[in-house]
């Protein structure tokens, strides 16, 4: 598949400290085609970078993801991309999943349906006080396939039930309290906490994090095709879930 290359995600590298940027602030960094393959792209440099030790997933502009760009998908003369954007999403999801490294994310404003599954895809979540995360494809009869498998690997039946059957905006303090966000910060420190606390991450002893993140893996039992598969109806073969890691 050949496209024109868009500059949808920066990746910038400093002290050990990989910022992968959803950079579509125009439209509040919505997914499309080209941003799903320049994550993927942006994720393996951040994990085959032997001097990156962390990396911060976070959207440019203030705010994180506004989930699916509609009108990209249904523009006239449709996109090239879209035929094949079942596999380059994919490949950002597989790219979020076979990460060797911790990711970090900074929430600003809102990480709605395709945006909350990469927030939830992150090991540690940082949100603003007054941002939000919406899992909305119930109200759309939707099955929000990314969503449950993320969800499923990190959080109990419970906090999943609230998280995709209500399909509202849950906030950051309610985020934390449900065990999802890692800590909630004042609206306009959420990039600078984060970024913070990755360098200090980053400036522990080297090997550390990647021999913590390859044991969390260990307790699972299949590769990101098998797993996703079974949220997006490809594969009938069944798969244990993981105990949740928190």
């Amino acid at each position: 598949m050949a496209f024109t290359p868009t500059p949808c995600v920066r990746l910038l590298v400093e002290a050990g400290v990989a910022e992968v940027i959803l950079s579509r602030p125009e439209r509040k960094n919505a997914i499309d085609g080209p941003l799903g393959r320049d994550l993927t792209t942006a994720l393996q440099a951040a994990n085959a970078d032997p001097d990156v030790r962390v990396i911060l997933l976070r959207g440019e502009g203030g705010a994180f993801c506004s989930g699916l760009d509609l009108n990209a998908f249904n523009a006239d003369p449709l996109p090239e991309w879209v035929p094949h954007f079942p596999t380059l999403w994919r490949g950002a999801h597989r790219a979020l999943y076979e990460c060797g490294k911790p990711i970090v994310c900074a929430l600003e404003r809102f990480a709605i349906n395709g945006g909350a599954a990469l927030a939830l895809a992150a090991d540690v979540l940082f949100v603003g006080e007054t941002a939000w995360l919406q899992v909305g494809e119930a109200r759309l009869g939707m099955a929000a396939p990314y969503n449950l498998a993320w969800a499923t690997l990190r959080l109990p039946e419970s906090v999943i039930a609230r998280l995709v059957f209500m399909a509202d905006r849950i906030p950051g303090p309610e985020l934390y309290r449900l065990g999802i966000a890692h800590r909630v910060v004042a609206d306009t420190e959420v990039v600078t906490v984060a970024r913070t606390s990755c360098l200090e991450l980053a400036s522990w002893p080297a090997g550390g994090l990647t021999r913590i993140k390859s044991g969390m893996r260990a307790r699972l039992d299949h590769g990101a095709d098998a797993w996703f598969d079974r949220f997006t109806g490809q594969n009938p073969t069944p798969v244990r879930p993981p105990p949740p890691s928190r």
